[in-house]
């Protein structure tokens, strides 16, 4: 009698461990994406296409390219590293924090100055000396932090190369990211933004008053690659995101498709 009470606790305790290889495969068809906060609306979409293909869950984490590299750099878990600029990836490359041959310049985009939807400002004409200053009054611009944030970096480049950026260095407000700054301007709290057109695009809150002159700023790449400690199941989703599925739906959102399509 001893003996039955045990066997069902003894089988109970088989059935646990036969199933903890099964459970410990399943926890681990998961990749974790540190991408671009300009890429939100449009990775959500195509990270889900490819969970839907391969049953991979993926798990993104948006910020500034600079603060995400940075995180990337501390130890942060990340297996595929998406930026806004080629500079932030070439940081990852020359610390050896990424796999350099996986390395694709996969998406661009376009420089845009806006306002909010209701603002009296429209149809701007940006142009070498334009009075951007006069055009703020007495709010702010709001973008990325010029010193490290991809946008605020280009819009920095754009203003110097049109001579504008020494009357409007003290209205700049810095945001953490392009996202933040897009906020501050559907809110009204800035009178003027300057961000990405994909950014533009998905807020209602906002109107595209101009777009930069490409010829003012670095082109905006967005390059993509693994990182040095990626997980196999990363190198199927960056196949994915050249693929012509991918390609569809980040056209969607407005990103220029900069690569033949895979498949």
């Amino acid at each position: 009698m001893l003996l039955s009470r045990h066997i069902p606790a003894a089988f109970a305790a088989a059935i646990v461990i036969a199933a903890l290889p099964h459970a410990v495969a399943a926890q681990d068809r998961s990749i974790t994406v540190f991408a671009a906060a300009s890429m939100k609306n449009a990775l959500d979409d195509a990270d889900a296409a490819f969970t839907k293909q391969s049953g991979v869950k993926v798990v993104a984490s948006y910020e500034a390219s600079s603060a995400l590299m940075k995180q990337i750099e501390q130890g942060a878990p990340a297996d595929v590293f998406i930026s806004a600029d080629i500079k932030w990836m070439d940081y990852g490359a020359q610390h050896n924090l990424i796999k350099n041959d996986t390395r694709t310049d996969l998406l661009g985009n376009r420089l845009v100055l806006i306002a909010p939807k209701d603002s009296k400002i429209d149809n701007v004409t940006i142009a070498p000396g334009f009075d951007l200053a006069k055009l703020a009054g007495d709010g702010r611009i709001a973008t990325g932090d010029v010193r490290a944030v991809p946008v605020g970096l280009y819009a920095k480049a754009a203003l110097e190369k049109l001579g504008v950026w020494a009357s409007v260095e003290p209205k700049m407000a810095m945001a953490e990211n392009v996202r933040a700054a897009l906020v501050l301007v559907a809110r009204g709290e800035a009178p003027l933004g300057i961000v990405y057109e994909t950014d533009a695009k998905i807020e209602p809150g906002v109107k595209i008053v101009a777009v930069f002159p490409e010829d003012s700023h670095p082109p905006i790449i967005y390059p993509v690659a693994l990182t040095k400690d990626a997980k196999p199941e990363a190198a199927p989703y960056l196949e994915f995101l050249r693929s012509q599925a991918a390609k569809a739906i980040f056209e969607r959102y407005g990103f220029t498709f900069l690569i033949k399509p895979a498949s």
